[in-house]
C-alpha cells in the first residue's frame, strides 16, 4: 500500500483544513487509517484516527470537537476535517495505515505511511 497525503497549507487561527490520503492498493478498504502529526523540534504524536468503514474514530484530547472524517473506501480516501485551528496545530501531518480493521493512536500500530503535508496556522 502506498499513501499520499494532501490538502495542507497556510490558514489564520479558527480557520479549518481538509487533509486527504488517497491509497493504492486492494486491501485498503480492510485497513484503519490514522493522521499523525511533527511539529519542529518535537516529537511525533497522534491526532486522529478513524476505523475501516468509517464507524469507528479516535482522537486526541487536543483535537476532541474540532475533526471529521470521511472515508471512501471505493475512491480508496480518507478525508480529516479540522476545524478552529490553533496556532499550536502547526505541524507536519502524516497519513498511515494498519492491516487492521480498528484504529489505535499507538504510530507503532500503523503499517505504511505516507510522505508529510504541512500545516501552518497563523495567529
Amino acid at each position: 500500500v502506498q499513501l499520499q497525503a494532501s490538502g495542507g497549507g497556510l490558514v489564520q487561527a479558527g480557520g479549518s483544513l481538509r487533509l486527504s490520503c488517497a491509497a493504492s492498493g486492494r486491501a485498503f478498504s480492510n485497513f484503519a487509517v490514522g493522521w499523525f502529526r511533527q511539529a519542529p523540534g518535537k516529537g511525533r504524536e497522534f491526532v486522529a484516527a478513524v476505523s475501516w468503514s468509517g464507524g469507528r474514530t479516535l482522537g486526541a484530547d487536543s483535537m476532541k470537537g474540532r475533526f471529521a472524517f470521511s472515508r471512501d473506501n471505493a475512491k480508496k480516501t480518507v478525508a480529516l476535517q479540522m476545524n478552529s485551528l490553533k496556532p499550536e496545530d502547526t505541524a507536519v501531518y502524516y497519513c498511515a495505515a494498519r492491516r487492521a480493521p480498528l484504529p489505535t493512536p499507538v504510530a507503532e500500530g500503523y503499517d505504511y505511511w505516507g510522505q508529510g503535508t504541512m500545516v501552518t496556522v497563523s495567529s
